[in-house]
């Protein structure tokens, strides 16, 4: 089976490309969209939490580190910069009760977490000491010694050569630094913490210390970024040699600094570049990295080697795995059920130290829903077969998606060729705008956060 352009007059027309970021929320994580996750649905999450797992399942954790030293312009998770250390204690404290509640349930089912994902905010905000009472804990609770990947995200300018000895000893896999731009003007005017000169020297400690992989993040269209300052940070990101590295484009939702000083001036545009620009440079940095040896994994990630570096955490979640979600606002997934934790730090405390699930909303997918989400997010990587669907969902995505893939095909971005369904370099460069043809129609003009 084949699908191809053929004849370019009979194509639906494509949808307008907008040129301006404006905005939004651009990035797709999950479907159905969060705004369809409801409170009166967490019932089912409870009922989820008292049934063994199907088997070969498996179970991850996130930890949702809410601290930070500065609050990003651009960014929108829930972070606090307020916080004194009695209250991160407090937090850190929560969290491991929180852990504690759902450690002997039935949904665990002898199952021992097989990635483990510490988020924020800031995690490498943390102390030594903090550090080590939180995962100690955690590890006496539900060991992960049988875990092929643990994930930290830290911020250059908190990392020392004793804090990463320390994060290292806990068994971090993947080290994730937040770079995101190497011009100190830059980094500063989009509210970045670090300095271009805390890069190097985080990443010199991180390569002594000896972790497995480590990861560089960049942002491509940040407030008053040009073509070559970007360039330069391509250039500087090769010249480092990292395992890997993910790329993200520059989006400006709806809780965020720069969406605050836009309303206030009334102004529709986000003050960063428009998303021709942004496409085009992660294109340059994609032929970059190829040509220094990487490889192409999604449409934000590039790897050095593909047999040994890998992102489990997102392949995993990619496939259905359980994802036991902790902390303020965490995103989980377990037994089929979406759910999320309350979002602000006091009503998550309280719940908590009550000795309750502080989980506020949920979502239970059809069958239909379920198979979309999959195939949406797998297809950030390129490429799927049409087979794995098949024998999973019992469903042949050719067919189930035949006119989302037509369409796609005629505008140029996708190729189904027997077993294969494919974007180009083009469809993988706007695969968050092109995934909506395969939403279902009551989701297709919602908010996604």
């Amino acid at each position: 089976m084949s699908v191809a352009p053929s004849n370019p007059a009979s194509a639906p027309p494509a949808p307008v490309i907008q040129k301006e970021t404006t905005v939004g929320n651009y990035f797709i994580s999950n479907y159905p969209p969060f705004s369809a996750w409801k409170t009166e649905d967490v019932p089912a999450f409870e009922d989820a939490l008292k049934r063994a797992p199907k088997p070969d399942v498996p179970l991850g954790v996130y930890l949702h580190i809410p601290f930070c030293r500065k609050r990003c312009h651009f960014c929108y998770f829930r972070v606090y910069t307020d916080k004194d250390s009695a209250a991160i204690r407090g937090y850190i404290d929560a969290a491991i009760q929180e852990l504690a509640i759902y450690a002997g349930m039935p949904f665990i089912g002898g199952r021992k977490p097989r990635f483990i994902y510490f988020g924020g905010g800031t995690p490498s905000y943390l102390s030594v000491d903090q550090l080590q009472h939180l995962t100690r804990s955690m590890r006496d609770l539900l060991p992960w010694d049988e875990a092929e990947e643990v994930t930290f995200e830290a911020e250059p300018g908190t990392l020392t050569d004793h804090k990463l000895k320390a994060i290292r000893e806990m068994g971090v896999t993947r080290l994730s630094l937040g770079v995101e731009n190497f011009d100190d003007h830059i980094l500063e005017i989009n509210g970045r913490a670090h300095q271009s000169r805390e890069i190097e020297r985080a990443y010199r400690y991180a390569r002594e210390v000896g972790f497995p992989q480590i990861n560089v993040d960049l942002i491509a269209g940040m407030v008053e970024e040009t073509e070559s300052n970007w360039r330069e940070c391509v250039r500087k990101t090769i010249e480092m040699d990292p395992d890997s590295v993910t790329v993200y484009q520059m989006e400006v939702p709806y809780n965020t600094t720069i969406y605050r000083q836009m309303k206030a001036e009334g102004k529709l545009a986000a003050p960063v570049a428009d998303w021709d620009t942004k496409r085009g440079w992660v294109r340059y940095a994609f032929s970059e990295f190829e040509k220094a040896g990487y490889t192409v994994s999604s449409a934000y990630t590039v790897v050095k080697s593909k047999e040994r570096t890998r992102f489990v955490y997102r392949d995993r979640l990619w496939a259905g795995a359980d994802l036991l979600g902790l902390g303020v606002a965490s995103f989980g997934h377990i037994g089929g059920t979406h759910y999320q934790n309350e979002h602000d730090f006091d009503p998550y405390l309280k719940a908590v130290q009550a000795g309750r699930s502080p989980v506020h909303r949920a979502l239970t997918p059809t069958a239909d829903e379920r198979l979309i989400r999959e195939f949406i997010l797998q297809l950030k990587t390129g490429g799927v077969k049409a087979s794995y669907y098949q024998g999973k969902f019992g469903v042949d995505p050719r067919a189930r998606f035949a006119a989302p893939l037509a369409t796609l095909a005629q505008w140029g971005f996708a190729r189904v060729d027997g077993d294969d369904i494919r974007l180009n370099r083009d469809g993988l460069l706007q695969v968050d705008r092109l995934l909506h043809e395969f939403f279902l129609p009551e989701h297709r003009n919602v908010r996604y956060a």
